[in-house]
């Protein structure tokens, strides 16, 4: 199944695909990204969001769920089905994209290599378990959710760990790809 995956992403990913897929981050990065962390900031206020810290304990989250408050967790699991939706859609099309068409352009010998430009969609898939998770432990609390909670701890930083090695796999093809180019400009 992921063999069939990544081909696929490797089949549509082309250089328009990358650019639409990079304005489109850029945008969302511009023009919904602030007024979503303004929001946050209102209703985490010094207590913090468990999407955007690393590590954190079940008490560090019922912490901020009992510091938010009830129209404070209302927001939060709101925002967790709207814009926490949506974010990881664009930045997982953004990556898949960008990845696939770099990867495909330095001709990776083996299927394991090649199967890099997956990362992303892990990273969707942590992002949207803790989403679950956290939204589940708003809505119980001040009733405890044990198991949701402990997933929660579990999957953001698995989350993280999937996107920031997603952007370093972009990084690092972005300059191979143009070490390899400077390399044939000296040798034409």
């Amino acid at each position: 199944m992921h063999n069939k995956i990544s081909t696929w992403l490797y089949r549509i990913s082309s250089s328009y695909l990358a650019i639409i897929s990079t304005v489109i981050f850029m945008l969302f990065l511009i023009l919904v990204m602030p007024d979503q962390t303004a929001q946050a900031a209102l209703y985490s206020a010094e207590a913090g969001a468990p999407d955007t810290t690393v590590f954190y304990s079940v008490d560090n989250l019922l912490h901020m769920a009992e510091s938010y408050g009830e129209q404070g967790r209302q927001a939060y699991i709101h925002a967790r089905f709207t814009f926490d939706l949506a974010f990881p859609l664009v930045y997982t099309f953004f990556l898949a994209v960008c990845t696939s068409w770099m990867l495909d352009r330095l001709r990776l010998s083996g299927n394991n290599w090649r199967l890099l430009n997956l990362l992303p969609l892990a990273a969707m898939v942590f992002d949207f378990l803790e989403n679950s998770c956290t939204a589940i432990v708003m809505a119980a609390y001040p009733h405890g959710r044990p198991l949701a909670a402990q997933l929660a701890v579990i999957f953001t930083p698995m989350k993280w760990l999937f996107v920031a090695a997603a952007f370093v796999l972009l990084v690092v093809a972005s300059l191979l790809i143009s070490i390899r180019s400077i390399r044939e400009r000296k040798n034409h």
